[in-house]
């Protein structure tokens, strides 16, 4: 799956929530991550992990072109 197709599909299951503090914020962000089964919140974490990985890939290459131009 690409970029594009793995952004629309979290973009059809992202929540949102505006906090009125900090304490807020925190209170619904434990809420939400306790809402989810342990399965879901391990395919949150490996999700990102990829993402993260495909973003520093990005990176690593970028600085190899702009090496390579000097």
């Amino acid at each position: 799956m690409g970029l594009k197709e793995r952004a629309a599909e979290r973009r059809k299951r992202i929540v949102g929530h505006v906090a009125k503090n900090f304490a807020d914020a925190e209170r619904w962000d434990l809420e939400f991550w306790q809402s989810l089964t342990p399965q879901d919140r391990l395919s949150a974490l490996v999700a990102i992990h990829r993402d993260i990985a495909k973003v520093e890939e990005g990176r690593s290459r970028a600085a190899r072109r702009l090496k390579r131009k000097r």
